[in-house]
């Protein structure tokens, strides 16, 4: 008997679900001879949750996005001969490839700049004064003759050409430091209190723990290669905030009041979900962990966000989008079968307050819990630090105090361990490395991602326009309560312009009838961190980057001019009008510049 062929005309969605059955097909045989009785191989090794996880998706009819295919086809950590190669021949990476390189913490960031940036990793933002001489030394070599603090309490080297990036990253490791894992799917740079163990206020050391997690990712590949990227911070509560806050895991110690059925004392309070740049804080899941099983705990989120998060678009990617459509209860009831264990939940009313950070706190000088010693804070031109003053600062906390360098999410650097005696020698040798240890309200609180100096995906010269701002205000302006201005040039949010007082983020913005246009930035008033956490509001849209330093200038005026009291900060005094009738009492102040 003839058996006649059956033709079958499918949909867009039927194709589609057959297409990723065969791709799930081919892969799960992994090259095997098919057989009728035949089941798919399991996948194994370290990288088999995630390949399970790809599987999924492929086997649901949807595809992957661009950067799991590349994942697939060829992860990261096989490639490194392939990365030596390039460097041999000076090759600039392809795309796939600059992905793939973003995984050792090098970023080609053409067409800002034809080179590659490395961002380090550096947990709880604290180095030895050898570190910081090495790296000096090594970006003489290698690099721009400079490095970048970032937000996140790390350094960055750039303007590394490509014939030099294999040579970086092994120089690294001399140094005792290392790159990987600080980009692409991976859980960036561990953020701690800066004053973490010198803080006379603190509750918790952030130290071992933030140190107990960062060697936990690095030696184990399974924690590579998530959804998205992946942030954790420890707040010791200290005087120096650590924006834990604005992580996907938030661990915030508290203490704990008697007789809310968990041992009174210090624990971490957990919070998920943080990514400002999409408008969310960490949200308090009600549940308390102890310190010294942080790690375990949050190993557990960060596996339940591999086989849940989502791949195959990248704007929804983070774990924000889980948390929104699972719900944070039923997450957490995943992680604790995860765990084999409840975990420990306590009404708010079982915390005590946290002790006040103070704003301040980052710069100058500053008693520690030491008895004689003190941290100074040093002021950092946005973040920049050339490799002369690297090796200046290096050496005064060799010679004049105790020998670690503490990065701080505010862009500058603390040297700790400073005796009394010492201090006026110490802020003497700042100075004459061309630093300082003082900054007015409107500096000390100024901060700006690289920009399309060197970042492809910025629409404005963030740290030009932010030295204009501060260099117009600081002069026209007598503003006398702590500030933060965040000029931020794209949608990731580096600098994090949502959660200031007054917070900018890049736009080209629209002249004349044609389709020209003139870097500039929308303009947010009213953001917080902490106690005080929200989003800002929209102040100005489409202004220019050349009328920024005067509108700053005349939105400070209109605070000075209306608070309700001398006391009142600019946050509430912010809080107290909409996006309109801030622009209103700003546009009716007279820039200086106009009177003089």
């Amino acid at each position: 008997m003839k058996i006649e062929p059956v033709s079958v005309d499918f949909n867009d969605e039927q194709k589609r679900y057959l297409e990723g059955l065969a791709v799930g097909l081919k892969v799960s045989l992994g090259g095997r001879a098919p057989a009728a009785a035949a089941t798919a191989a399991e996948p194994t090794g370290p990288d088999a949750i995630h390949i399970k996880a790809q599987d999924k998706v492929l086997a649901s009819g949807r595809k992957l996005a661009d950067q799991e295919k590349v994942k697939r086809e060829l992860h990261p950590f096989d490639a490194y001969e392939k990365l030596k190669d390039q460097a041999r021949s000076n090759a600039a990476p392809s795309a796939a490839d600059n992905f793939r390189w973003r995984y050792y913490g090098l970023f080609h960031v053409a067409p800002a700049q034809d080179s590659y940036m490395s961002r380090l990793r550096i947990p709880n933002g604290i180095m030895k004064h050898w570190q910081l001489a090495g790296l000096a030394d090594l970006a003489d070599q290698l690099c721009g003759p400079y490095s970048h603090v970032t937000t996140r309490a790390n350094l960055q080297l750039r303007e590394i050409p490509p014939k030099h990036a294999v040579m970086l990253l092994e120089g690294l490791s001399d140094l005792g430091l290392t790159a990987r894992g600080s980009g692409a799917d991976n859980i960036r740079n561990v953020t701690g209190t800066p004053t973490a163990g010198i803080d006379p206020q603190e509750l918790l050391d952030t130290r071992p723990y933030a140190r107990e997690w960062h060697f936990h990712i690095l030696n184990n590949r399974s924690l590579y290669g998530l959804p998205r990227k992946f942030n954790v911070a420890f707040d010791g509560a200290g005087r120096i905030a650590a924006l834990e806050d604005t992580n996907d895991i938030a661990f915030s110690a508290v203490e704990v009041k008697d007789g809310f059925g968990a041992a009174p004392g210090v624990w971490f309070r957990l919070g998920l979900g943080g990514i400002t740049g999409h408008k969310d804080f960490a949200k308090p899941t009600g549940i308390i962990v102890e310190p010294e099983r942080a790690t375990e705990v949050a190993d557990a989120i960060v596996r339940l966000f591999i086989e849940t998060g989502d791949r195959t678009n990248r704007l929804k990617a983070r774990l924000k989008y889980v948390l929104d459509s699972m719900g944070h209860d039923k997450f957490m009831e995943a992680v604790e079968a995860k765990l084999g264990r409840k975990l420990t939940r306590v009404p708010d009313e079982a915390l005590k307050p946290r002790p006040e950070s103070d704003r301040m706190a980052h710069i100058g000088v500053h008693q520690q819990k030491q008895q004689g010693l003190n941290w100074i804070g040093v002021v950092l031109p946005l973040g920049k630090l050339t490799t002369d003053q690297m090796r200046a600062l290096a050496k005064i906390a060799a010679d004049l105090g105790d020998g670690e360098i503490r990065l701080t999410v505010w862009q500058n650097l603390l040297l700790s361990g400073v005796n009394d005696d010492n201090i006026a020698l110490a802020c003497a040798a700042i100075e004459r490395a061309g630093l300082s240890t003082k900054a007015s309200p409107i500096r000390a609180g100024l901060i700006a991602c690289t920009g399309n100096a060197g970042c492809k995906f910025a629409a404005s010269n963030t740290k030009k326009h932010a030295a204009e701002i501060g260099d117009w205000c600081e002069s026209r302006v007598d503003v006398d309560t702590p500030l933060n201005i965040h000029l931020t040039g794209c949608h990731h949010s580096c600098a994090q312009h949502y959660i200031s007082d007054i917070g900018m983020i890049g736009a080209k913005v629209p002249v004349g009838d044609g389709d020209d246009t003139v870097e500039g930035y929308h303009l947010f008033a009213g953001g917080g961190f902490g106690p005080q956490a929200d989003i800002g509001r929209e102040v100005y849209r489409d202004l220019k980057a050349a009328d920024a330093p005067r509108t700053v200038e005349k939105l400070l005026k209109a605070y000075l001019a209306h608070r309700a009291s001398p006391e009142e900060t600019f946050l509430a005094f912010a809080r107290r009008h909409d996006g309109e009738a801030l622009r209103q009492l700003a546009e009716a102040q007279t820039s200086s510049e106009v009177s003089a």
